[in-house]
C-alpha cells in the first residue's frame, strides 16, 4: 500500500527499448550532467507516463563496467524521475567513460536533479 493517495502519485516510468525512441530523443534537448549526458524531449502525445532509457557505449569500458554504470543510472532515475521528471516526457541517460561508475552515488543523484532543472527551465 502506498503512502500517497492515488491522485498524488507520480506518473509511472516506462523503459524505452526501441531504436526509434532513442533516435527521437537524439533530436531533443541535451544537457551534460557531469557524470552522464541527459537527453530529453516532450512527446506531446498526451500519455502521462515518463519514458526513460539508458545507454553506455564501449568507451565506458568492458561489459562489467557498462553494466555497473547502467545499474547506477537506473537506480538514480528510479529515485529522481518520478518527482523531477515531467509527465509525457522521455529521458535518456547516457553513461560517460571513467565517471558514471566511479562517481559517488549522492553526487550522481545531484547531477540528475540539476540536469532536469536545467532542461525544464
Amino acid at each position: 500500500m502506498s503512502a500517497r493517495p492515488r491522485s498524488l502519485r507520480a506518473p509511472p516510468l516506462r523503459v524505452l527499448s526501441r531504436r526509434s525512441q532513442f533516435l527521437a530523443l537524439n533530436r531533443g534537448l541535451r544537457e551534460p550532467a557531469g557524470s552522464f549526458l541527459l537527453q530529453a524531449r516532450d512527446r506531446g502525445d498526451g500519455d502521462p507516463e515518463i519514458g526513460v532509457g539508458f545507454t553506455c557505449s564501449r568507451k565506458v569500458g568492458n561489459a562489467v563496467a557498462r553494466n555497473r554504470a547502467k545499474r547506477r543510472l537506473r537506480e538514480a532515475a528510479r529515485l529522481i524521475l518520478p518527482e523531477g521528471g515531467r509527465p509525457g516526457w522521455d529521458y535518456a541517460l547516457i553513461g560517460r567513460a571513467g565517471v558514471t561508475a566511479d562517481r559517488p552515488f549522492d553526487a550522481l543523484l545531484d547531477d540528475l536533479r540539476g540536469a532536469l532543472d536545467r532542461v525544464h527551465r
